[in-house]
């Protein structure tokens, strides 16, 4: 059984994406949008001059004696290294030379203690601190407010990177902050465990930054999102220590785990998580069928979410995903041909190589009894509502091409055309409506700046009340590309909270979903939630900006 999932922790570069030796060849539906028309390659990042630090030396010096001389850098490159993240927009700047946001200082610390050490430090003298693991935030939750504070560190988490134990009898795992998603896996499945957590980002993010993202793997049908994997955690502020989670249920008031889950850093720095486990399968099946339109896919979806047996993975691509994909099948078999998320959590597509319709891949993973009742269950249900089933071919195409989808962004914007996600979430009674809505948004914004898009959109989470919607965009540049996909951006959020869906499903906020959420919870909740940060971070330097 081939594992996808068996791969290397790739230390990003920006700002391009993943493995440098790794390259994409555009698709055929991609390569004629693209036509003949070529942008700027961009700044190469390592020439980039910054501007001194602006933290002082005495505070880089007490820095210093708490992690070790060797664990600071306020080098050019690796500060360029730790700017921003992997959004678009972010690339686009950084491309264009644009480092202003990179952080002054760069900090590695060994362990919780040093953390707890340095954000004390900082906050007594005012410094900004913004947690890292993989950097690879696709809503500006890198980049800091500065109003306020005298400088601004990278805390990157690498070096907390242990398994610290595995609880075979409870099936649990406690892990590190730092570690990696392909290097947690390796560690775990030398003792036969997994976590099951494989977003589309896991080539180079990790641990602590899918838990402060309430991060979504493309396996949530069946191992879960990564929230509901967290049985516990170690979080560290300014003002000390925050341990959670003695039981996996408790009536013991609320559950503060979740409070930290998705704060995206501005209440501390989660150090340590413990989480479900689970077995490595045995037996790994994707099939694929297709339905005549996303409406009777979709309503094939919720009909195994509300009654089931839900498969592992399950995903549906609307029509012009799957025709465009259905455009290239060679590039489809090789590297899911549908230019896809360039961030946390969204995956590539493939198609079957054949007609018109909407594909819908369907995964089970698990012993071979097990998946032989689950796939065989799903299949005659997926008949019953109309699907035609396609084999397995398409559906192990996008198992093994899951990771390539980024790596077509950078084609992309080399010739001139912007790549863009975004995603959200509503009920079943309201997918449809959303869906429109959101489409129509992006289309009229990018139509009225001379540039008519591509607008995707595949169903990749789904829970017995609804479902995730995740939206690709493919436009040639217009005169500012910036300015042309920010004006698509706020249209694509109205029109989201218009039609009472969730700003996000599982990007997180950071500041480019600020004020939509904000609309979204009302000005109690978020008083409540400032109070919160308040306690925890009176000086205000956790993360500022980001989330509320």
């Amino acid at each position: 059984m081939s594992d996808e999932t068996a791969i290397p922790v790739v230390q990003m570069r920006r700002p391009r994406w993943g493995d440098p030796a790794r390259t994409a060849e555009l698709p055929g539906a991609a390569a004629a949008l693209a036509g003949d028309r070529q942008a700027d390659a961009g700044v190469d990042p390592a020439t980039i001059t910054l501007a001194r630090p602006a933290v002082d030396v005495d505070v880089r010096e007490q820095i210093s004696e708490l992690v070790g001389p060797d664990n600071v850098s306020d080098a050019d490159v690796v500060r360029v290294q730790h700017t921003r993240g992997y959004s678009t927009p972010d690339i686009l700047r950084l491309r264009a030379g644009d480092a202003d946001d990179a952080p002054d200082l760069v900090v590695y610390p060994g362990d919780h203690d040093e953390v707890v050490a340095i954000l004390r430090l900082c906050s007594e003298r005012r410094i900004a601190v913004v947690p890292f693991t993989g950097g690879t935030s696709v809503v500006g939750g890198l980049t800091p407010d500065r109003a306020g504070v005298a400088g601004v560190i990278s805390l990157d988490l690498r070096r907390l990177d242990r398994v610290v134990e595995i609880d075979e009898i409870s099936r649990m795992a406690t892990l590190e902050a730092g570690l990696r998603g392909p290097a947690a896996e390796a560690l775990l499945r030398e003792k036969g465990w997994t976590i099951g957590h494989f977003p589309q980002s896991y080539e180079g993010a990790g641990i602590g930054g899918y838990a402060a993202t309430r991060s979504a793997g493309q396996s949530s049908a069946g191992y879960g999102r990564f929230d509901e994997m967290v049985e516990g955690l170690v979080l560290a502020t300014p003002r000390g220590t925050i341990e959670l989670g003695t039981a996996p249920r408790s009536a013991a008031g609320p559950d503060l785990r979740q409070l930290v889950l998705g704060s995206e850093g501005v209440f501390g720095v989660i150090t340590s998580v413990q989480l479900r486990i689970r077995p490595v399968p045995t037996t790994r099946v994707f099939d694929a069928w297709r339905f005549a339109s996303f409406a009777d896919g979709a309503t094939a979806l919720r009909r195994l979410a509300q009654d089931g047996p839900l498969p592992t993975v399950l995903r549906l691509s609307d029509e012009v995903e799957t025709a465009l994909n259905l455009a290239d099948p060679a590039g489809a078999g090789s590297e899911a041909s549908g230019p896809s998320d360039t961030g946390a959590g969204g995956e590539g597509e493939a198609g079957d190589g054949g007609s018109a319709g909407c594909l819908v891949v369907a995964g089970y993973e698990g012993g071979a009894d097990e998946v032989a009742r689950r796939r065989d269950a799903a299949s005659a249900l997926l008949t019953d509502v109309g699907g035609s089933a396609l084999g397995d071919g398409p559906g192990e195409a996008w198992r093994t091409g899951r990771f390539a989808g980024p790596y077509l962004r950078d084609p992309l914007l080399d010739a001139g055309v912007l790549v863009e996600t975004l995603e959200t979430v509503a009920f079943w009674s309201r997918l449809h409506e959303v869906r429109t809505a959101v489409t129509a948004a992006l289309t009229d914004s990018l139509t009225a700046s001379g540039t008519p898009p591509l607008v995707m959109c595949h169903i990749s989470h789904v829970y017995e009340s609804g479902a995730s919607l995740y939206f690709t965009v493919v436009a040639p540049f217009g005169d500012d590309p910036l300015e042309q996909w920010a004006a698509a951006k706020t249209a694509a959020n109205t029109a989201i909270r218009a039609s009472g869906a969730s700003i996000t499903h599982h990007h997180a906020v950071g500041r480019d979903h600020r004020d939509a959420y904000h609309d979204e919870i009302g000005p109690l909740a978020l008083d409540a939630l400032r109070a919160v940060k308040a306690s925890l971070d009176p000086a205000g330097v956790c993360n500022p900006g980001i989330l509320i």
